[in-house]
């Protein structure tokens, strides 16, 4: 392993002063690279908020917009399993510019058949199948930023990356609830499929620097599988991340939902107003993003990714409790803002130890161990919220949330 990770140092320093030194939005590659992403995100936003509002506008059921997330959510894990072998095998780039593909098309088919009339089984077939290709692609996305930076700045990019994402999803729920409010939902989810076309038409013009030459053999592929889990396992810090994620996953991946339901039902409010919340919490995403290589720089990773999870259990505390859009909204992107910055430095670290040829793998491996149980979390969540009530659900996740940010003072991250 350390014989691995030497020769990706000597690759990484392929990168020339020069172009090291630049800022990263004047290195062509990257930009272009940069804008693909916006764009995807853009659209991307629109199905975000456009899914659950035709599950919801067609059956007024939180209990089913929860099955749609644990049913897309479940098919993300099952795809995570397989993805880092398929991301360290295959041309990363035309894997990218297919996933692209593959989503337009997918997404394209529910505005078409919604002409007809709402079916809501499409969407129980369409959204999990581009879960499992977006998990693909998200794979294949982490392993190609630092082709594209080096490893040196590579919170910088993935900060600039999650910004600029963000910034597109404050136009992108605005947007969308502006159309699904005058056209319906379905029109949205037809502007997702067109931004998936952009997107790959983009990448198709980046040049990634070419992998090592020095890859490992092919092998089986239950060992395939296991030299992920092994590489985590063995790095204390990622070992302790993977488990306390098991957990924040369970509660957090049905907070979307929750906050669609609380502002329609509880609040009474329409689907402009959902798009709105949901583009201020997306500033949230930008501020975090913007300011994480920094807060790392000067805190260290264990201070950066303890307290943003805890402060994101606060703010999943109180949402259910608001009464008033503006607090809502500046709770959601509290939680983005803190999410997004544990993310960023979770993805960042992982990137930084990983070896170049294991680097699908280990990604695979850790998304699939800690996403697992996220499916069942949103479908209780849900469910809870649907018989319960928004605001003890919510107080008693974001409880829990915090319960994981202590319990990583007792772990090696708060070392890291």
């Amino acid at each position: 392993m350390a014989k691995e990770a030497w020769r990706y140092d000597r690759t990484d320093s392929s990168l020339s002063p020069q172009a090291s030194s630049r800022p990263l939005c004047w290195q062509r590659d990257f930009a272009v690279f940069w804008a693909a992403q916006t764009l995807s995100v853009l659209g991307d936003s629109f199905a975000l908020i456009a899914l659950p509002l035709l599950v919801l506008e067609t059956t007024g059921s939180l209990a089913r917009m929860g099955l749609l997330t644990a049913v897309g959510g479940a098919a993300s894990v099952v795809a995570a399993v397989f993805a880092g072998v398929v991301v360290d095998r295959v041309d990363r780039r035309r894997l990218l510019i297919g996933c692209d593909l593959v989503r337009m098309v997918l997404y394209g088919v529910i505005p078409l058949v919604w002409l007809a009339g709402p079916h809501v089984w499409l969407l129980y077939v369409v959204l999990p199948l581009c879960e499992a290709v977006g998990m693909l692609f998200a794979v294949g996305y982490v392993t190609v930023v630092r082709s594209l930076v080096g490893t040196g700045r590579l919170t910088e990019a993935n900060g600039r990356l999650n910004a600029t994402a963000a910034a597109a999803g404050v136009l992108g729920p605005v947007c969308a609830g502006v159309v699904a409010a005058w056209t319906g939902p379905a029109t949205a989810v037809g502007v997702d499929a067109a931004s998936f076309g952009v997107s790959a038409l983009c990448t198709l013009f980046v040049r990634f620097r070419a992998r090592p030459a020095e890859a490992p053999e092919r092998t089986g592929l239950w060992r395939d599988l296991r030299t992920g889990v092994d590489f985590l396992r063995g790095h204390p810090v990622l070992r302790s991340l993977t488990v306390l994620l098991f957990v924040f996953s369970f509660l957090t991946l049905g907070l979307n939902d929750l906050v669609i339901y609380h502002l329609k039902h509880d609040l009474g409010h329409d689907d402009g107003t959902v798009g709105a919340v949901m583009a201020v919490g997306a500033l949230g995403t930008i501020a975090g993003a913007l300011l994480v290589a920094r807060v790392r720089r000067r805190l260290g990773f264990g201070a950066v990714w303890t307290g943003s999870v805890a402060l994101c259990g606060l703010a999943f505390a109180g949402i259910g409790w608001a009464r008033y859009v503006p607090v809502v909204a500046a709770l959601s992107a509290v939680f983005l803002a803190c999410g997004g910055m544990a993310g960023t430095c979770s993805m960042s670290l992982r990137q930084e130890v990983t070896p170049e040829p294991l680097l699908g793998r280990v990604t695979s491996a850790f998304w699939t161990l800690h996403y697992s149980a996220a499916p069942i979390g949103a479908a209780v969540l849900t469910w809870a919220a649907a018989h319960q009530g928004t605001a003890p659900v919510g107080l008693m996740a974001g409880a829990a949330c915090v319960l994981v940010a202590g319990a990583a003072l007792f772990t090696p991250i708060r070392r890291s």
